[in-house]
């Protein structure tokens, strides 16, 4: 079921009204709760990091499973370990679910899996003041131990009875398995049980310095542009029998692009371009090989590039242009685009809003400040937009930190408390 924005809206003013001056009673406890077990929860997090669980390292992403499916067996949920086809080459999912009829019914979504694999040479758990490195640290087990905390202080002041809470935390959000269909499918039919999806990739600060919270994804796609030319001598390049080349071709259309297809919000990036008298391009576009001489007119060329988007009407204009410019062929040549959806777009819509203020006003009623929305455009794509068009959604509730995918990725250590504490009382509020 999916919220209505206004009615959303209305609940959202209400909340606010309410609670303008400060936290009830038993939120003041659930802050208390936070605070008092706040070393637990950076152990727990010390514990996942120090285990690799790079997406194609299954074993190690089934290990995190298990130590954070502990966590939510002792909070009462049912858990349960989703295994994907073996032809899928991934590990699967841990989901975990409480029945309740109180309140919103509550989606949480995380990721255990790091971009860093096996052999990777960065450094496992390394604390240096306030700050803390490692594999995942802030993307996003980080994310992971703040569900796990903030649900942890509501069961400790007996806020989780009669709740209803779907938590997924997929095994390959950062390489998702092939097809979606199937490597989402737990996510998305849980989803469809919830009226709310909340996801904990990292808190991003805004240029003010101040956390924001994310009510838009753009979508990632790409598109394969392929070229042919006229094979022949060099010296005759230009003229009506040889035409202009694959290779001329190519940078016409690319360029084109670049001057007639943008937009806010929209990018469209050529990542690889390989052409000549012969030139190919691997089964995943990330790799080419090409042949050809300098006295000899271009035959072939192939670009791939990768397209984002806000809307999938922003991606229909985008795709409609892209194709009149591709079908603008020079004198001697043809070319043709085909495009691949990938992950969908979370649209900025007035239900994630009203979600986003609802979660500002429990951070400012808690003294952490209010919670201004990041410009959709400058996030890339996560697991939340698999789930986005069908409920309302907001994502970066999780831990802030610096240099994420890198070796020097960290986490500021302060944010898990502060990220626990807006959390919970999110929580409690959605689900009275």
């Amino acid at each position: 079921m999916k919220l209505k924005p206004f009615a959303f809206a209305v609940l959202a003013l209400l909340w606010g009204a309410a609670q303008a001056e400060g936290l009830s009673p038993i939120e003041q406890k659930i802050v208390a709760e936070v605070k008092a077990h706040a070393p637990q929860g950076l152990q727990l997090l010390e514990r996942s990091v120090n285990i690799n669980s790079g997406t194609m390292n299954h074993d190690g992403v089934r290990a995190v499973g298990k130590l954070f499916g502990e966590q939510f067996a002792q909070l009462g949920f049912a858990t349960r370990w989703s295994e994907m086809p073996p032809a899928m080459q991934r590990a699967g999912h841990l989901i975990a679910s409480r029945e309740g009829k109180q309140g919103k019914r509550l989606l949480l979504i995380g990721h255990l899996d790091t971009v860093f694999e096996k052999d990777s040479p960065v450094q496992l758990w390394q604390r240096n003041g306030d700050r803390v490195r490692g594999q995942g640290v802030n993307d996003m087990k980080g994310g992971d131990v703040i569900i796990i905390e903030a649900l942890r202080a509501l069961q400790r002041v007996g806020a989780l009875e009669n709740t209803s809470i779907s938590v997924v935390f997929s095994g390959d959000e950062e390489n998702a398995g092939e097809p979606i269909a199937v490597s989402r499918a737990d996510m998305v039919n849980a989803a469809k049980r919830s009226d709310i999806a909340l996801a904990f990739e990292a808190t991003v600060r805004d240029k003010n310095g101040k956390d924001t919270g994310t009510i838009g994804r753009r979508a990632s796609s790409s598109w394969e542009l392929k070229v042919t030319g006229k094979q022949g001598h060099s010296s005759g390049i230009f003229t009506e029998g040889a035409g202009y080349g694959a290779i001329y071709e190519a940078a016409r259309i690319v360029d084109a692009f670049r001057q007639q297809v943008i937009e806010p919000d929209l990018t469209f990036s050529p990542g690889l371009i390989v052409g000549g008298t012969d030139a190919t391009t691997n089964a995943l576009g990330t790799t080419g090989q090409a042949a050809g001489k300098t006295n000899v007119i271009s035959r072939t060329a192939t670009v791939e590039g990768d397209l984002r988007y806000l809307s999938n009407e922003q991606r229909d204009r985008a795709h409609a242009k892209m194709q009149a410019i591709v079908a603008q062929n020079l004198p001697g040549t043809s070319a043709s685009i085909v495009f691949h959806d990938a992950y969908p777009p979370m649209s900025p819509t007035a239900g994630n809003l009203a979600v986003l203020k609802v979660y500002s006003q429990a951070s400012a009623d808690a003294g952490l400040g209010e919670i201004p929305a990041l410009p959709p455009g400058q996030r890339g794509a996560g697991d939340v937009q698999f789930v986005a068009p069908l409920l309302d959604s907001l994502d970066g509730l999780g831990a802030t930190g610096n240099g994420a995918h890198s070796p020097d990725e960290d986490l500021e250590i302060a944010s898990i408390e502060r990220a626990t504490i807006r959390t919970a009382i999110l929580l409690y509020r959605l689900t009275r």
